[in-house]
Order: C-alpha cells, then sequence, then structure tokens
C-alpha cells in the first residue's frame, strides 16, 4: 500500500505553476528555495558559470527527490547505485574539464604543478596531481552511495531489533523504536546534505575552470 504514497509523493512535491499572479503556499516556498539556492550556487562563480544555472539546480532537485523518497519503506533508492551516481559524476566533472582546457589550457594545466616546486619533485608532483583529478569523479559518485547505502543499512538493522525486542524486552524496544526515528530524521538531513554537496563540488570544480 505505501507504493501508493510514494508514487503520488512528487506531485506533492511539485505542484503546476497557476496563471494567477499570486501564487499558493507551497509553490511560493519551493520557488523560494530554488532562488535562494541558486543564489548560493552562482555566488563563487564568474559570469562565465552562470550558463550552468538551470542544469545544476535540475541535478539538485533530481537528487534531492530521488534521495528522500527512498527514505519511504518498500521503495528504492537509485542514488544507492555506485553505476547511476558514476553516471552524473564522470560527465559533470569531464565537462568542467573540458571547458577549462578549451577556454584557459596554461592554467588548467598549471593546476598539475604548484608553483616554486622544487625541480627534483616536479614529475613525482605532476604525477599525483593528474591522479588526484582522475579521482574526484570517482570520489563524487562514492560519497553519495556510501553514505546513503549506510543510512539505510543502519535503519535496516535498528528497525529489525525493535521487531525481535517488542515480544521479550518492551522497553528496550521502545527506547530503539525512539532512536529509529531520531535516525529516520537524520536521514532526512543526509538526504538533502549529500545532494547539496555533490552540486557544490561539481560547481567548485566548474569554478576552477572557468
Amino acid at each position: 500500500p505505501l507504493i501508493a504514497i510514494a508514487l503520488t509523493f512528487p506531485w506533492v512535491f511539485y505542484p503546476t505553476p497557476s496563471n494567477r499572479w499570486l501564487n499558493n503556499r507551497l509553490l511560493t516556498l519551493q520557488n523560494w528555495f530554488i532562488n535562494r539556492f541558486t543564489q548560493q550556487l552562482l555566488l563563487p562563480l564568474n559570469v562565465g558559470g552562470h550558463k550552468w544555472a538551470l542544469m545544476l539546480t535540475s541535478l539538485m532537485i533530481f537528487l534531492l527527490s530521488i534521495n528522500i523518497l527512498g527514505l519511504l519503506p518498500y521503495t528504492f533508492t537509485p542514488t544507492t547505485q555506485l553505476s547511476l551516481n558514476l553516471g552524473l559524476a564522470v560527465p559533470f566533472w569531464l565537462a568542467t574539464v573540458i571547458i577549462g582546457l578549451r577556454n584557459q589550457p596554461n592554467a588548467a594545466l598549471a593546476h598539475l604543478l604548484p608553483e616554486g616546486t622544487p625541480i627534483l619533485l616536479i614529475p613525482v608532483l605532476i604525477i599525483i596531481e593528474t591522479i588526484s583529478l582522475f579521482i574526484r569523479p570517482l570520489a563524487l559518485g562514492v560519497r553519495l552511495t556510501a553514505n546513503l547505502t549506510a543510512g539505510h543499512l543502519l535503519i535496516q538493522l535498528i528497525s529489525t531489533a525493535v521487531v525481535v525486542l517488542t515480544p521479550m524486552m518492551t522497553t528496550v524496544a521502545v527506547l530503539t523504536a525512539i532512536v529509529l526515528f531520531l535516525l529516520t530524521l537524520l536521514e532526512v538531513a543526509v538526504a538533502m546534505i549529500q545532494a547539496y554537496v555533490f552540486v557544490l563540488l561539481v560547481s567548485l570544480y566548474l569554478q576552477e575552470n572557468v
């Protein structure tokens, strides 16, 4: 029966805009949130990076929706799969790198070698910086996957403990249920934060290259 709730939730999250001058409270709140998020995201970027506003905001809403809806029982969370997260992380990271190499090749390549490096350390540092550059999309994908998977496993383990303890030790089961409730609230916060961190890091990679 909870599948019906999971299917109708997106309609609740994203109401259809009306043609009236004044919108309802939910739509006003949603518009305020999107505007504030876009402003915060574009604050460190120069004008060249503002073209990405729609794409990054859409990515944030997409990840936020999937992460939160995945906390409903009997629903599948696609963002706990590394394949999806890497499928999002690699193209965005690659786009920022290509933009940097196209617009300012000297500055983009200069990131691989810090200024004032001793001559003997130059080959080693170039290799280390290149590896760290290629690890970025992997870190983006793994961070999102690991945080959400860990939270879901904790909820699963504690809820199983509540079911098992209820017939034997009711008091302990009630205390465990309270912990489960608090953990669920924490996971809602984690779902929001991880979506924001993912998009923020993409915008920081973009900032280096525009």
